[in-house]
């Protein structure tokens, strides 16, 4: 394993939407606990993230306010043994032999509480999925 000998590492890039990613990581590492290392990436900058993602995290006993998300670099992509891109169609590097999985998700920018609790929530069952295929037991 690239970044941790214990335990894999997952990297969410979500290049225009930093909402998505972080909803995803979160529940990633509320889920998994310490059988992962989770990561979120995009291209915007802290404080980006919609508050009704917030909120519906907040909702889920999951809390995001304090993240801040991380800038997609070369190194974050190299450094992680999955890598999931969510809508990024080609502006993720892509390195031979490494894991990629696509997520096509609606995107929570812009949209309220109640447009994004079913975006969460896909997220969550995706992300369970993820878990017993990534870190399984």
């Amino acid at each position: 394993m690239s970044a941790s000998a214990s335990r894999p590492t997952v990297l969410f890039v979500c290049v225009h939407n930093a909402g998505r990613s972080q909803m995803a990581a979160a529940f990633l590492t509320h889920l998994a606990g310490d059988r992962l290392e989770v990561r979120s990436a995009g291209s915007a900058p802290a404080g980006t993230v919609n508050p009704a993602v917030v909120e519906a995290m907040s909702e889920a006993g999951i809390d995001i306010s304090a993240e801040t998300p991380k800038i997609l670099t070369v190194e974050a992509v190299r450094a992680s043994d999955v890598v999931i891109t969510m809508g990024c169609g080609d502006t993720c590097p892509v390195f031979p032999g490494k894991r990629y999985l696509d997520w096509q998700l609606d995107d929570p920018a812009g949209q309220g509480v109640e447009a994004v609790r079913p975006i969460r929530d896909a997220i969550e069952v995706r992300v369970r999925a993820l878990i017993s295929e990534v870190a399984p037991g």
